[in-house]
């Protein structure tokens, strides 16, 4: 259900131990019933411009089955942003938006 996509500097360090480390938070956190429905993944954008330096960011996009009110959103938007600026404390922008997915959202599993 919650997907979280991070677009970032191709040179900013995400990796797996990030990925981890958000995955556990969100797992904690009363609003996300099920973690084993989470998807975390960066994507890495080799060509960008910001007006800030250092000239490095990495923005993060939480998307959420509808249905949770804005002071729930806020707590894990403060959560996502606080993990992240632990990891990685020499880029220059981090940001976070959370929103919803489509009501029409579909998804298969093997099992």
């Amino acid at each position: 259900m919650p997907h979280l996509t991070i677009e970032h500097s191709a040179g900013a360090p995400l990796g797996k131990d990030l990925c981890d480390a958000l995955f556990d938070a969100l797992a904690a956190h009363p609003a996300i019933p099920q973690p084993e429905s989470l998807k975390i993944r960066t994507l890495p954008c080799n060509h960008h411009r910001i007006g800030t330096e250092p000239q490095s960011f990495a923005h993060a996009r939480l998307l959420l089955l509808p249905g949770r009110d804005a002071a729930t959103k806020a707590a894990l938007a403060q959560l996502v942003l606080e993990c992240m600026a632990e990891h990685l404390p020499e880029v220059g922008s981090l940001s976070v938006d959370v929103g919803e997915l489509s009501p029409a959202y579909v998804k298969r599993l093997l099992s």
